[in-house]
């Protein structure tokens, strides 16, 4: 959410921002908020004279009793009536625009890095770099259902019966794997300073509302009946809703934080729930990384983190490229983001295996997160990255450390948490 200070300043850096994220149609909601925000101050300082005055008529009357001067000291009562019921008035005009005020500011899209690419959509997202040499082994590397099913290891019928479609069963060592990666994942990122944490999995609205615009909350959010709760769609959530209304010290700043969760999203507006695979489905597992920074340090800190899933997954033999999120790729909260995409030698191609975000101060305004330096109170800015989400990394794995007869190499990293094993044999049924 954009600093209302600034918006009233600089409304037409404000409107500019909102056409490079082609959504002219928010346009007018600048000049709305603009009136309704001086509505609002105006009402404000009537009712601070309102006070100022009732506080000096009050003095008055009480020396006006004194010298028993009564006629006027009830003149005065009825005066300072006549305001309270106008105060009164006032106050509820305040709240009532004030509310007007936050609603539309919370979708008015935040102020996109000068750095940003241009663009309409994911179409028009810029490669950054490679890491990796993107190889395409001399035999056909099977579908990622294919590869578990030769282990045993996927089983997407019996899901269907318990939960629909969307979900799935992991089995014996595709299970193990799965759980390796993400005890690697933790690790890895304990490893560079991160403290790790385990969240609620479930959160308020409150929180829903700080953390995410309302198009992407209607999109994944899985919402509890009759509760005011919601099934988190990624950890971040839970990890910047900590910090909700708190005066953060600024000498523990930055805080690192590496968090393990379940992720449950409706994937709604998606491309779609795949039958047999397990790309895109309704509940999966994440080791998220989060960073809470001074304003100055939170690039260094966006480069220090998208470098940190590069390395990961090419310690696990998997080739990947960063790729810069254009303007209209942008969620309406985000300063900058990039993904992370992994190598499909089935494919030929990059698919996305993780995501780097600054939000700037949007998430902390809405949440109340600050801090006190040297020139006074100031929000902190909020970053996150995916470590790892799987089974959409466990895909990755499988496909870049499958063997012509079936079997799946395990790199070096991962052998301490699989026992040791250097592979994975296929099973014969």
């Amino acid at each position: 959410m954009i600093d209302i200070k600034f918006l009233r300043e600089n409304p037409d850096i404000v409107k500019e921002n909102i056409k490079k994220k082609f959504q002219d149609e928010k346009l007018p909601l600048v000049d709305e908020v603009i009136a309704l925000d001086f509505q609002n101050r105006k009402a404000k300082q009537e009712g601070d004279d309102l006070r100022a005055r009732r506080n000096k008529i009050s003095k008055e009357i009480g020396a006006l009793m004194a010298q028993g001067k009564k006629e006027e000291a009830e003149a005065r009562k009825a005066e300072v009536a006549a305001g309270s019921k106008r105060l009164a008035e006032l106050e509820t005009m305040e709240a009532e625009l004030q509310d007007k005020i936050t609603r539309i500011m919370m979708v008015i899209p935040n102020i996109i890095d000068p750095s940003v690419p241009i663009g309409r959509d994911d179409t028009e997202n810029v490669e950054i770099k490679k890491y990796g040499e993107p190889v395409v082994p001399d035999f056909e590397v099977p579908y990622h259902a294919d590869i578990l099913n030769g282990i045993c290891g996927l089983d997407k019928d019996a899901a269907g019966r318990t939960s629909g479609n969307g979900f799935y069963y992991l089995m014996g060592d595709a299970a193990r794997i799965h759980s390796a990666m993400i005890s690697y994942a933790r690790d890895f990122m304990i490893d560079r300073g991160f403290t790790y944490c385990i969240p609620p999995f479930m959160i308020r609205s409150s929180v829903v509302n700080g953390v995410m615009s309302f198009g992407e909350m209607e999109a994944m959010m899985y919402k509890i009946e009759g509760e005011d709760l919601y099934l988190i769609g990624t950890s971040e959530h839970s990890m910047i809703g900590k910090f909700k209304g708190e005066m953060v010290q600024e000498n523990d700043l930055p805080i690192t934080m590496t968090s393990y969760s379940p992720c449950f999203r409706k994937e709604v507006g998606s491309h779609g729930i795949e039958e047999r695979g397990v790309y895109r489905v309704h509940q999966f597992e994440k080791q998220e990384m989060v960073v809470i920074c001074k304003p100055e340090e939170s690039m260094e800190w966006y480069d220090k983190m998208w470098s940190y899933t590069v390395e990961f997954f090419r310690s696990l033999d998997v080739p990947v490229r960063t790729l810069e999120c254009c303007s209209g790729d942008l969620a309406d909260l985000k300063v900058k983001s990039c993904d992370v995409e992994a190598w499909s030698p089935r494919q030929q191609k990059y698919f996305e295996v993780g995501s780097c975000s600054t939000l700037g101060d949007a998430q902390a305004r809405r949440l109340g997160i600050r801090t006190k330096g040297e020139n006074g109170t100031y929000y902190v800015h909020t970053l996150n990255n995916t470590v790892l989400a799987s089974p959409r990394g466990l895909i990755a794995f499988l496909e870049n450390n499958v063997n012509e007869d079936g079997s799946i190499n395990i790199p070096e990293a991962l052998r301490p948490y699989m026992g040791g094993k250097e592979k994975i044999m296929p099973i014969k049924k």
